[in-house]
C-alpha cells in the first residue's frame, strides 16, 4: 500500500516534466513519435515486419514539421529560443570546443555562474569563449539565476576580453539571456555601469569579436556581451529591447496586458528574420528540421563551421582596418530616410 501511494506522485512528476517540454504545436509530432516507437519495439518483441508502416508515419511526420515550421507566428518563434531542451551554452562548448578552460570571478565581487568563460579551442584556433548559462533543472537555474547575469558577471566578462586583447586572442560570445538581473542589489551594485563599460570596451577592444545568438537575446543583458564584428543568430533565436510580456505588459497600446504577448512580439519583430533585415545581425544559421532542440550535433555542426568561417575572414584584416569597420557597422545601425 505504501508503495503504490509513494508511485503516484513519481509518474505525475514525469508526466508533468513532458509536458514542460514539449510545445502545444509539437503535440502532433510527439504523438506520431510514440506510434513510431511502439511499431519499432513490436517489430522487435513479436518479430513483425512494420517497415511500410514506420516508413509512412516517419514521411507524415517529416510533412507535419515541414507545415508547422513554415507557419510559426513570432510568438512561436519565442517559445523555441526558450525551449527547455535547446542546446545551451555549456552543451556547445561541449559540441565543439576541444577543451575549455573556465576561469571565475570579476576580481571585484564574486563570480556569477549566469556568465561562463575561459579559453578554449576550436579546431585547434584558441578563442576565449564566454557565454550565458541558463540551467536545465530548478537546483542548476537558481545558481545560474536563470541565465540573468549581474553586474560581476558582466565585469568577469569584461575580464576575460580584456586578457584575449593582451593575449591576442579571438572573443567569442555565445547569447542566450532573457537579460540583465534588475534587483536592487544588482542595481547598488551599478548594473548599469557595467553593461555601459562592456559597450564601450568591446567597441574598441583589439582583437576579432565573433557573437552568436544561441536561444533568446534579451535587452542589455544580451548587448552587453554583444558588440561584435560578426554577429550570427540562429533562424529560431530572438532578439530584443524587452520581452514580449513585458512589453505589453507596461504598453498602453496592449492595454498593459501581458496576455497581448503575441501582439507584442510581432511589434517588436523579434524574430531572427526581422533582426536580419534590419542589419542587426550579419548572418542567420539555418536549424535542423523541428529547431535545435531537435538535433543538438547538427545545430552545433552549423554552428561551428560559421564561427571557424568568421574567424578566417577577421584574421585577415589588419587591427586598425578591423576597428574602424567596427566603429562604422554601429554608427550605421538605426539610420533611416526621413523623406522615404
Amino acid at each position: 500500500m505504501t508503495g503504490a501511494a509513494n508511485a503516484t506522485p513519481s509518474l505525475t512528476s514525469v508526466d508533468m516534466q513532458k509536458a514542460l517540454t514539449v510545445l502545444d504545436f509539437e503535440r502532433s509530432i510527439e504523438e506520431l513519435d510514440k506510434n513510431i516507437t511502439a511499431y519499432r519495439s513490436a517489430a522487435l518483441d513479436r518479430g513483425q515486419d512494420y517497415e511500410k508502416v514506420i516508413t509512412d508515419l516517419e514521411t507524415t511526420r517529416r510533412r507535419l514539421l515541414q507545415e508547422i515550421y513554415a507557419h510559426l507566428t513570432r510568438w512561436d518563434q519565442v517559445l523555441l529560443a526558450r525551449h527547455p531542451k535547446r542546446p545551451y551554452s555549456l552543451d556547445y562548448v561541449r559540441m565543439i570546443c576541444e577543451d575549455f578552460v573556465e576561469m571565475k570571478g570579476d576580481r571585484h565581487f564574486a563570480d556569477d555562474q549566469a556568465i561562463v568563460g575561459g579559453p578554449a579551442r576550436i579546431d585547434g584556433r584558441r578563442v576565449m569563449l564566454i557565454g550565458q548559462q541558463k540551467g536545465r533543472d530548478i537546483k542548476e537555474r537558481q545558481l545560474r539565476n536563470f541565465g540573468v547575469a549581474k553586474p560581476e558577471g558582466y565585469r568577469k566578462a569584461l575580464r576575460l576580453m580584456k586578457l584575449a586583447e593582451k593575449l591576442r586572442m579571438p572573443v567569442l560570445t555565445l547569447i542566450d539571456t532573457s537579460g540583465a538581473d534588475s534587483n536592487a542589489e544588482s542595481e547598488a551594485r551599478a548594473i548599469s555601469e557595467s553593461i555601459a563599460v562592456n559597450l564601450l570596451e568591446m567597441s574598441a577592444l583589439r582583437c576579432p569579436i565573433v557573437c552568436a545568438v544561441i536561444g533568446e537575446g534579451g535587452s542589455g543583458g544580451a548587448l552587453a556581451l554583444a558588440v561584435a564584428d560578426r554577429v550570427m543568430m540562429f533562424e529560431h533565436a530572438i532578439y530584443s529591447v524587452i520581452a514580449p510580456e513585458g512589453c505589453a505588459a507596461i504598453l498602453n497600446s496592449f492595454g498593459r496586458n501581458p496576455e497581448r504577448k503575441n501582439e507584442a512580439a510581432d511589434a517588436l519583430r523579434v524574430d531572427a528574420a526581422s533582426a536580419f533585415e534590419l542589419g542587426l545581425v550579419d548572418e542567420l544559421l539555418p536549424e535542423p528540421l523541428g529547431a535545435a532542440h531537435a538535433d543538438p550535433e547538427a545545430a552545433a555542426a552549423t554552428l561551428k563551421a560559421a564561427i571557424l568561417h568568421a574567424l578566417d575572414e577577421l584574421g585577415k584584416l589588419p587591427i586598425d582596418e578591423l576597428l574602424q569597420q567596427r566603429y562604422e557597422k554601429y554608427r550605421g545601425m538605426g539610420t533611416f530616410d526621413r523623406d522615404a
